[in-house]
């Protein structure tokens, strides 16, 4: 079968994520990577764009998981957004996921995480939202 891949690079966000004293109190600055491994099921037809994945579509439910409400750990988030769109996107097999925090730290440009998950292991291990 053959695949498409999607990709987004520094998709650029607030969101209530943190654990510390000073994070719990105010939003910050996400960086969002991703790739979208899509089967291809149908031959593209350029004037209709239901023949693909509309990436809007993939980077709001991104957008909405991460802005819905306050979450301690990036590894949460993380867990959370994949669940989410396995969930939303039944095409999709194949998802990479890095989320940073690009204010964390004055002495680098960002820490943050990144997992890559198949539909196959989402199942296997529970990773079910």
């Amino acid at each position: 079968m053959t695949r498409r891949r999607i990709f987004f690079s520094q998709l650029a966000l607030d969101a209530r994520i943190g654990i510390l004293e000073h994070e719990l109190r105010a939003t910050q600055p996400l960086h969002i990577d991703m790739e979208f491994d899509v089967n291809v099921t149908e031959p593209v037809n350029d004037l209709d764009i239901s023949s693909v994945l509309d990436y809007r579509q993939l980077r709001q439910t991104v957008v909405d998981e991460c802005t819905r409400r306050h979450v301690n750990l990036l590894e949460t988030l993380s867990e959370r957004v994949v669940s989410r769109l396995f969930e939303a996107f039944p095409d999709v097999v194949r998802i990479r996921l890095r989320i940073s925090k690009p204010s964390a730290f004055s002495d680098c440009a960002a820490v943050g995480i990144e997992i890559t998950r198949e539909r196959a292991d989402q199942h296997a291990a529970g990773y079910t939202s």
